[in-house]
């Protein structure tokens, strides 16, 4: 399951009690959600065990450090690279982030995938380091501005190498790493040449400032590219060459006076739509006849001039300074944005010639209007097109659109007239508006894009997801031709359902597909088997028909399939397992490669030892009143007497994107929640409307509906960002009878009079959910004369990073449970 990473979970925390409840939001540490505690009045005796503050502190030590180990252990970011020396005793190697025993750190690792293994024993592959003696964590742990606020959004807790670019065909990898850029060469074409670890090559820069977002040229691995001072670079690895490509950015000291950024995702696109890039290289690189190449890279020119300025205390409180950031709340500006393409020639020396930026022929509102966000972005395979997602504010309607290069053109000093640039362009290149969608609730950004190479110049066939047309998430193979019509728009010429049902193809927060072009058949994650599993499926995108289930029931999985289809990794668990990794082969007659079947080859982490005092919840269900059925999970109390009545805790969300009811091991995320039934109570776990996975109309019962306070706490909804609170609650012009009803800063009168019962905890430097929100809760609190308990993390953003803060959170919230319940 993917954690929780949106806005409202993360960074503090409230708590509201009486006799009759207590209710609590949840830092976004190891997992963010709303606790309730219920309980009657009643004269049985309750078997809750009490302990000290020290007590309390012994056991969440224990616990955290359990859980940090089966946090930081497993392998992820996998990258398959098949051998093709037939005489050797390896198959593939295995790419991977990983945190090998004794480490603190991730680091870049690989193991080697056998030909053939002895089915009657298990064979664990090693980890073998890729580097030598490397330290990637910057010195004591301190980062820049951009690499903290970027792991802030990301919910990034480890640390070392985070993410990699790899480029197959050369081998090369590149990373960031201690403040500054590296790369190192493995394998590709010229075989593996890595005997042993390497000592990784440092990139050198005239730059001041961190290089963020580097990322290698599929077309020329020998450049790459990178953000530093929120504008564009490029670097050539082989002549040691830099050039900055835009000069969007002042460098300027006061984010007032410098509002530009190129190549740059903004707070709300990487808070509320996972978009954490803002350009994207050309897979094509083609050679003149003089044996240069052409490079290009498409980006996202973002003008803040008219979003409102915040200040957010900043870390270095002895010097009492502020943080100065640009928000968008809910109701006012966002950025203007635009699109444009930055080009790089070289001679035949790889030597850079001559760079050009390019802007579109029109203004991108005058193309598309009514657009406020380009939710995703990229390259066809043949880099023939660049394309886009884009939304428009109420994020009801989605358009897919390819940008011929041509459209980008180079604006001299005396073009001063759009007419002028009109007539640059040539003779029938315009966008292309390939499928577009429409809804009356939201359209939920997804990751799922894949054209096909063109066969014919009038067409384009592409895989892609739709959610709205039947209210659940499914696979269509489309095929669109390339003709104008009214504001661009193409008429779709066929579109074929590959899946179908009342169950969701995972399509969110990274999710992927794998494309057999050679045997026709897409693999992707989903829910078909039950909605509290994810699988691997596979299906033919030439005859849709049968949708084959890969990986074993009774686990949920995340997996990655390789780039020849025959094996596939799978992170998987369940309620009462923990997470093991594991690698399958697909084996069976290539006369029939959908019913392949999955066969076990090699573990790369077998699942950890439960602690002793772990006892797997139930999962259980029950039919709602509105016809829905709806999933629960129990922690029954460890000291459980039949007959008796324990205090019992009800954990839920509540809200979007979220999904914390499923078959996959808890003891992880949920760790607290074994924590209080050892100590005697019952928690009850409920995934109630509004949640995810189980369809639009499921998860689309709040729309302009969200109530109280969730996980952040947003205690007043006109204080949010554009991006998240307007896709649920509408602009407030619009809504503001549900902005009030779900503002809980505005409905204090309603809280109980007696203390102890409240508890409200926040991070001050949290630049998400802002202090503003706690403040102007404990504001209307006094002036309304109810009391309350404040409990302030000092040095703590939107997630608890430092973990003596994240032990004292725990601490806090079973300590009030206990004394004041």
């Amino acid at each position: 399951m993917n954690s929780p990473s949106r806005s409202e979970q993360a960074g503090s925390a409230s708590a509201f009690c009486s006799f009759a409840a207590v209710r609590m939001t949840a830092v976004d540490e190891l997992s963010d959600s709303t606790e309730v505690v219920e309980m009657e009045d009643t004269p049985f005796q309750y078997f809750v065990e009490k302990h000290s503050w020290d007590g309390l502190r012994d056991i969440i030590h224990s616990s955290r450090k359990y859980s940090g180990m089966i946090i930081n252990k497993a392998p992820h970011d996998f990258q398959f690279v098949q051998k093709h020396d037939e005489s050797g005793p390896h198959s593939h190697r295995l790419y991977y982030l990983g945190m090998p025993y004794g480490s603190r750190e991730n680091s870049l690792l690989y193991s080697e995938i056998p030909k053939k293994i002895r089915k009657e024993a298990l064979l664990v592959l090693s980890w073998k380091q890729m580097l030598d003696h490397f330290q990637a964590t910057p010195h004591h742990g301190v980062y820049s501005r951009e690499e903290e606020l970027l792991r802030e959004r990301k919910r990034l807790g480890v640390f070392g190498i985070t993410s990699y670019d790899h480029h197959a065909r050369s081998g090369l990898f590149l990373f960031q790493a201690s403040n500054s850029l590296f790369y190192c060469r493995d394998g590709g074409h010229n075989g593996f040449i890595q005997a042993s670890p390497m000592k990784p090559v440092e990139i050198k820069t005239q730059c001041s400032g961190t290089r963020m977002d580097p990322k290698i040229s599929p077309g020329d691995p020998s450049f790459i590219a990178f953000i530093n001072n929120n504008d564009l670079w490029v670097s050539s690895i082989e002549t040691g060459e830099e050039r900055r490509l835009t000069f969007c950015h002042k460098g300027l000291n006061n984010v007032k006076d410098d509002p530009k950024s190129a190549g740059v995702a903004t707070f709300v696109i990487q808070e509320e739509f996972d978009r954490f890039t803002g350009y994207w290289w050309s897979p094509a690189a083609p050679e003149d006849a003089d044996g240069g190449r052409t490079l290009q890279l498409l980006y996202e020119e973002v003008d803040e001039s008219d979003v409102e300025v915040i200040h957010v205390p900043s870390p270095a409180l002895e010097e009492r300074k502020a943080d100065v950031y640009r928000y968008p709340r809910t109701g006012s500006k966002n950025p203007q944005i635009t699109l444009k393409l930055a080009e790089i020639r070289t001679d035949h020396l790889g030597r850079i010639v001559s760079t050009q930026d390019k802007e579109l022929v029109l203004p991108f509102t005058t193309l598309f209007p009514g657009v406020e966000y380009i939710a995703r972005a990229g390259w066809t395979q043949d880099g023939k097109y660049a394309w886009a997602v884009l939304l428009d504010r109420s994020q009801q309607k989605l358009q897919l659109v390819l940008l011929p290069p041509a459209l980008f053109i180079t604006v001299s000093e005396d073009q001063t007239q759009w007419q002028e640039r009109a007539e640059a362009v040539p003779e029938g290149v315009h966008p292309y508006i390939i499928y577009q969608e429409t809804t009356d609730i939201w359209i939920n950004v997804h990751d799922i894009f894949y054209p096909f190479v063109q066969t014919s110049d009038d067409e384009i066939t592409f895989l892609w997801v739709n959610e709205s047309k039947t209210g659940f998430c499914h696979l269509y193979k489309i095929t669109t031709q390339l003709q104008q019509g009214y504001d661009f728009r193409c008429p779709v010429k066929e579109e074929v359902a590959l899946t179908s049902g009342e169950w969701e193809v995972l399509a969110r927060h990274g999710s992927k597909i794998w494309v057999n072009e050679a045997t026709k058949l897409v693999y992707f994650q989903g829910t078909k088997d039950t909605p509290l599993e994810h699988h691997l499926y596979v299906v033919s995108y030439d005859c849709p028909g049968d949708v084959v289930r890969l990986t074993k029931p009774g686990f949920s999985h995340s997996c990655s399939v390789s780039q020849s289809f025959d094996m596939f990794v799978s992170h998987y668990s369940n309620v009462s397992t923990p997470p093991c990794v594991h690698v399958y082969k697909l084996v069976g007659p290539e006369s029939d490669p959908l019913h392949k079947e999955p066969e076990f080859w090699a573990s790369m982490m077998e699942a950890a030892g439960c602690p002793g005092d772990y006892i797997p919840p139930e999962i259980f269900s029950f039919a709602s009143k509105s016809g829905f059925d709806l999933y629960g999970m129990l922690y029954k109390p460890h000291n459980l007497i039949p007959g008796r009545k324990h205090p019992t805790i009800l954990f839920v969300y509540g809200g979007p994107q979220v999904q914390l009811v499923n078959n996959s091991y808890k003891g992880v995320k949920y760790l607290r929640l074994n924590t209080l039934a050892s100590l005697g109570y019952a928690v009850v776990v409920i995934d109630g409307r509004g949640s995810c996975q189980r369809g639009l109309k499921f998860e689309g019962a709040l729309k302009s509906k969200m109530v109280a306070i969730a996980g952040a706490p947003v205690t007043v909804w006109m204080a949010y960002d554009t991006g998240y609170t307007e896709r649920y609650m509408d602009v407030p012009e619009n809504n503001q009878p549900g902005y009030e009803a779900g503002s809980v800063a505005l409905h204090v009168d309603k809280l109980p009079n007696e203390p102890n019962r409240l508890l409200i905890l926040h991070g001050f430097l949290d630049e998400n959910v802002h202090f503003f929100h706690t403040n102007f809760l404990v504001s209307q609190l006094i002036r309304a004369g109810k009391p309350y308990q404040l409990q302030i993390y000092p040095n703590e953003r939107h997630s608890i990073r430092c973990p003596e803060s994240g032990e004292h959170y725990e601490i806090t919230l079973l300590h009030f449970l206990q004394q004041h319940l």
